[in-house]
């Protein structure tokens, strides 16, 4: 009897974490389980900002997938992903195709450039690995140039963050930790550097609890972050930013821009002809395609409303962790006869936002956390998912200890 073929699109948080599970739940003749992803390594997304910044380095925040995974029981394929062929059930890669009996897609997100004019050309995204080295070795370039020039030019030391969402702040944060650094490594002044932070939305953090919005704010700008809130950036150039509030209009001149203000799922989606919005799919209660009981797409890609909101649920790695883990246990009831799944049904614990390396905001279990606690539970959620994923030895390799 033919074994079913289950196809698992990406690496990421939910693509692992489904592969990891799957493993676990098949026998070795139950299923033939293959995972493509582009590299062959995992990345922690929400640890990109701390490499960008130079807090971190690079290698920390990615470790090979062939140290999670069975390679009896799932066959790893590094290789892109052009298209999906759903109604022919297969898979177009660089490589070749690949047909599949269940299909699960998780390649995660792309920026979302809301088609403001140079951005793709001048601004740099925190997208990927070689993505947060090229922002840090460009900022401490222009720092190295600074210093060495005859005729100082200000905007080398000019950093601009598009976006005040999380990953915009948990930047700042960290980035307004390296400066000290970089400016006594390389003599430069420190009331030369400016850190600007340009929102179109009216607050930092949108959606966030107005306190700890409060509490961010002050500490960054502690730091020396300036805050250009209700402002929005109209265009990148080659030589910084022009930015409107109202009726008036600025040019700001910077170096260094970096776009943290929103994503999109992947390009594959649109191309493949799914129905989305932003290259996100909304999706069945039980995580499946409508109209393809045989598609499954979580994490960035997928769109679940939340119903007492009536919105969706916002596309987090603790959110993708879990969708990860209910289709694993779908697809592994699916070969064995199950046809009636259940409701995916999101158990958020929390939410916390860096600030750097000692200073965070949260809730956590429905209590307001800031400082040195706040920062503590973020390096146990970091944690958590390597442990979700490799157990106590990708812990002990990988893990954050310096928790206090």
């Amino acid at each position: 009897m033919k074994k079913p073929k289950i196809v698992i699109l990406g690496a990421g948080y939910g693509g692992l974490i489904t592969a990891v599970r799957l493993q676990k739940m098949t026998g070795d003749n139950e299923a033939e389980i293959i995972l493509v992803n582009k590299h062959d390594y995992h990345y922690e997304t929400t640890w990109l900002h701390e490499a960008s910044a130079g807090t971190l380095h690079h290698d920390r925040v990615r470790y090979d997938i062939s140290s999670v995974i069975d390679r009896h029981k799932v066959e790893f394929r590094e290789d892109v992903v052009i298209e999906i062929k759903k109604d022919e059930k297969k898979v177009v890669l660089e490589k070749g195709e690949i047909d599949y009996d269940y299909l699960v897609v998780a390649l995660g997100a792309e920026p979302e450039t809301f088609g403001i004019k140079g951005l793709k050309e001048y601004a740099f995204g925190i997208v990927n690995v070689n993505a947060a080295r090229q922002i840090r070795e460009h900022i401490e370039y222009q720092f190295a140039t600074y210093s060495t020039e005859e005729e100082k030019k200000e905007e080398r030391l000019t950093i601009i963050v598009g976006g005040a969402g999380f990953t915009g702040i948990e930047f700042l944060g960290e980035i307004s930790n390296r400066i000290p650094e970089l400016c006594q490594e390389y003599d430069v002044d420190f009331n030369k550097v400016r850190v600007i932070c340009v929102e179109a939305a009216p607050t930092v953090l949108p959606g966030f609890d107005a306190d700890l919005v409060n509490y961010a704010v002050a500490a960054l700008e502690r730091k020396g972050v300036e805050f250009m809130i209700g402002t929005a950036i109209k265009e990148a150039t080659p030589d910084g930013i022009i930015v409107a509030k109202g009726e008036e209009v600025q040019e700001i001149k910077a170096n260094t821009v970096v776009w943290a203000a929103g994503v999109r799922g992947h390009s594959v989606i649109d191309k493949s002809g799914f129905e989305a919005m932003r290259a996100r799919v909304k999706v069945q209660p039980d995580l499946r395609v409508p109209g393809y009981e045989d598609i499954f797409i979580i994490g960035d890609c997928s769109l679940v409303i939340n119903e007492e909101t009536n919105r969706p649920y916002p596309p987090t790695a603790q959110i993708a962790i879990q969708q990860g883990e209910h289709v694993a246990k779908s697809i592994a009831g699916l070969i064995r006869g199950k046809n009636e799944l259940e409701t995916f049904v999101p158990d958020i614990k929390g939410t916390v936002c860096s600030l750097g390396e000692d200073d965070a905001i949260g809730v956590v279990y429905g209590r307001k956390l800031t400082g040195a606690k706040a920062s503590f539970m973020k390096k146990v959620i970091d944690n958590r998912s390597l442990f979700m994923i490799g157990g106590a030895g990708l812990v002990l390799k990988k893990g954050k200890f310096n928790i206090f």
